[in-house]
């Protein structure tokens, strides 16, 4: 299954089954090397909150699971970011613009992604397992959201990560390819612009509320 250049998708994670964010984004490229997908900004958007607004990040976990959440809308704030998913790859690669141009990559641990294509609407969907890698332009780099792993993996009946060894191991795999310079940290795309002929969509499409797409591998 490939997505045409130019086609509007969905993109969700999921928590075990239960969806926890949805975003709007346009297929770049779809090839050998990954799906490349674009948010623009003020994309519609959705994300699981507790009922007074809080997000997973704004309590701790075991508080978060107990309550009540639902999914609220909103559009994605700030500038646009460029996603690299590789074929049947536990991450994905995100590049990051500023005001003063690219400021970095960001290497999101996530379970393969699964794609699935309903005709009027199409889409891929991740387990985001946490666990993440920051790179600097210059290729320095640091693990992130250490903290979130540890904590949630002390709640294994409600967490969706199960090991958290592999997530690290692909982290781990990851790495020498940022500290040589090799695809995608070469510079590929550090300089992309979004077809000025792309509209940022109003609206999420009928059908985003699918349920979760299992496969056998990823993208």
């Amino acid at each position: 299954m490939r997505f045409a250049p130019g086609r509007v998708i969905v993109h969700r994670h999921f928590q075990r089954d239960r969806l926890a964010w949805v975003r709007v984004m346009r297929v770049v490229s779809d090839d050998e090397r990954g799906l490349v997908l674009w948010i623009a900004p003020g994309s519609p958007v959705l994300y699981l909150r507790h009922e007074d607004g809080r997000t997973i990040r704004s309590m701790p976990f075991i508080e978060w699971v107990a309550k009540e959440r639902r999914l609220a809308a909103g559009t994605w704030e700030g500038t646009g970011i460029l996603k690299l998913i590789p074929p049947g790859a536990s991450h994905s690669v995100w590049w990051f613009w500023g005001d003063d141009g690219f400021n970095g990559w960001y290497v999101n641990l996530e379970e393969p992604g699964v794609r699935w294509d309903d005709g009027d609407v199409a889409g891929v969907d991740i387990v985001d397992q946490d666990l993440d890698i920051w790179v600097e332009p210059d290729r320095s780099w640091l693990w992130k959201d250490e903290h979130e792993l540890a904590e949630r993996l002390r709640s294994p009946d409600h967490y969706w990560v199960a090991d958290a060894d592999a997530v690290r191991a692909e982290g781990e795999r990851v790495i020498p390819l940022i500290e040589a310079g090799r695809f995608p940290f070469d510079g590929t795309w550090c300089d992309f612009e979004p077809d000025a002929e792309w509209l940022t969509p109003a609206t999420l499409p009928a059908g985003w509320d699918r349920p979760r797409a299992y496969g056998m591998s990823g993208i």
